[in-house]
């Protein structure tokens, strides 16, 4: 399911579907992404942070078109003790393959992957992004 902002509409609570990863997406060209990620994340409840939430930053293969500083995305990862994925949509093979860490994450977070548990994916994917 797909939402261009938070929180999400109440009318249909009762509808919804478990949520198991969010996923916010940052397009890098635009400052309005990166205001309309940070007016959402204060309806995230705080337990998400725990391994269920991630950032996905898109339009990085255009360094020339780029609105938002590094820097300001890169405080987003370290705040919120979230993964980030880099992305470039307009790339098939790069598209393919974030889909696919997307989807591996989710299972995570699901519960369908045996022995591991989204706090300790999240803390994986925190570790191996500090280097």
């Amino acid at each position: 399911h797909l939402a261009t902002s938070l929180p999400l509409p109440s009318e249909r609570d009762h509808l919804r579907p478990r949520i198991d990863l969010v996923v916010f997406m940052i397009d890098i060209r635009s400052k309005y992404s990166l205001k309309n990620v940070e007016t959402s994340l204060a309806h995230v409840d705080a337990t998400f942070f725990l391994g269920k939430v991630c950032f996905l930053v898109t339009g990085v293969g255009r360094v020339n078109d780029c609105s938002i500083g590094i820097n300001a995305i890169s405080k987003l990862r370290k705040t919120y003790c979230s993964p980030m994925l880099f992305c470039e949509l307009e790339l098939e093979g790069i598209r393919v393959s974030t889909a696919q860490r997307l989807l591996r994450m989710l299972q995570i977070c699901a519960g369908h992957i045996p022995g591991v548990s989204a706090l300790s994916f999240g803390l994986l994917m925190r570790n191996s992004g500090d280097d």
